[in-house]
């Protein structure tokens, strides 16, 4: 199976095209997001969380940096960038200030090539850091 294709799939249809909705085609119903080592569970709330997120950067722009995967294909990596400008991100005024930051993903594929979990670090330390800045 190449799962690389289909996590690639997922960042063209859903962050790269801004579209939440297209997370339907991808995920279990089960699914789980694991991030800040929080469980959000279930497609639905999924599908929020990304529509909250993308209504947090103005010109959200994402770029997929290099994605791979094990011998099976049960598990994929990516590296990615995300940019755009601050519309309230982490919860600081929407100032506009640019925004860019780095961030990796580990994917679980099921056999059906469906997405079943995703654990998903940022570097919001230095996005943090420079909204800050005065």
């Amino acid at each position: 199976m190449n799962s690389v294709k289909i996590v690639e799939s997922f960042w063209d249809s859903v962050w790269k095209a801004r579209n939440p909705d297209a997370i339907r085609n991808f995920v279990a119903d089960d699914f789980v997001i694991t991030t800040g080592d929080v469980d959000l569970v279930g497609k639905e709330n999924f599908i929020a969380w990304v529509t909250q997120f993308l209504g947090k950067i103005e010109d959200f722009h994402f770029e997929s940096l290099e994605t791979f995967q094990n011998e099976d294909g049960s598990r994929v990596a990516s590296r990615w960038r995300v940019t755009g400008k601050n519309n309230g991100f982490l919860g600081m005024p929407p100032d506009q200030r640019p925004i860019s930051f780095t961030g990796t993903a580990v994917w679980e594929v099921g056999e059906d090539g469906k997405l079943l979990h995703n654990w998903v670090e940022r570097s919001l330390w230095e996005v943090f850091q420079d909204l800050t800045k005065s």
